[in-house]
């Protein structure tokens, strides 16, 4: 799936001139936390979230420091803090580091692109011009419409079991053959050994997505990695 087919448009956006005040009231209204700096002609130049608008003179919230922490920040430092804090329009507070995607981007990348720079959301520029905008909110509508439903009245209990199996062999916690599994009438018995007792919640969500299964009886043991010894 590609971001073009995920985002949303027409993106509400707001002009670098425009005040804060706009911009506040503009999310407000629209129930968002960030909106796009985008000039007259569509380039994007900036993005002013929620973030941008913590540290006011205003609210009293202004960075503090201890007086020989404050030495040592240099003078364009704290000159970049007092427009943060004081500035009026929208081009003095926005966030100018932009992080982007095109429309054919994947998923995958977008995802990997938010959790590596931090930030909820990402436009979507084509030409130069911003054509729509993702957010996690974009994401988890993304998710509801892929999540299978409850899946066929019945499925064959050896299905299942050979499901759950060959799941459990692509995968790097689950011990090879440690991990036994059977199944009567869609319920699930996991039996066996792990040596790390987060390996038991991962083996219950492996069979659980499995179509047909009805519940899942976790018998798992957790041992010590070395009091277990392997016969072959």
């Amino acid at each position: 799936m590609q971001a073009e087919a995920i985002m949303t448009t027409p993106v509400v956006g707001i002009e670098p001139s425009a005040s804060i005040t706009e911009a506040a009231g503009l999310m407000l209204s629209k129930k968002i936390s960030g909106l796009p700096v985008i000039r007259r002609d569509g380039t994007l130049v900036g993005i002013v979230s929620e973030g941008d608008f913590l540290r006011r003179g205003e609210l009293g919230t202004k960075r503090k420091r201890s007086r020989w922490l404050e030495l040592l920040v240099s003078p364009g430092r704290a000159a970049d803090e007092y427009v943060q804090a004081n500035g009026r329009r929208i081009e003095e507070v926005m966030t100018e580091d932009l992080v982007t995607a095109s429309p054919g981007a994947s998923i995958a990348e977008i995802v990997e692109l938010m959790t590596r720079r931090h930030v909820k959301r990402i436009p979507v520029v084509d030409g130069g011009k911003v054509v729509g905008i993702i957010t996690r909110t974009d994401l988890l509508r993304a998710l509801l419409n892929v999540l299978p439903d409850a899946g066929p009245a019945f499925v064959d209990d050896e299905q299942i079991r050979q499901k759950i199996i060959a799941e459990l062999a692509t995968q790097k916690w689950a011990g090879k053959e440690m991990i036994c599994v059977t199944v009567g009438n869609g319920v699930v018995e996991l039996s066996g050994a792990i040596f790390d007792e987060r390996e038991r919640q991962a083996a219950i969500v492996a069979a659980e997505n499995v179509a047909g299964v009805k519940a899942v009886k976790d018998n798992l043991f957790c041992a010590e990695p070395l009091s277990v010894v392997l016969v072959s």
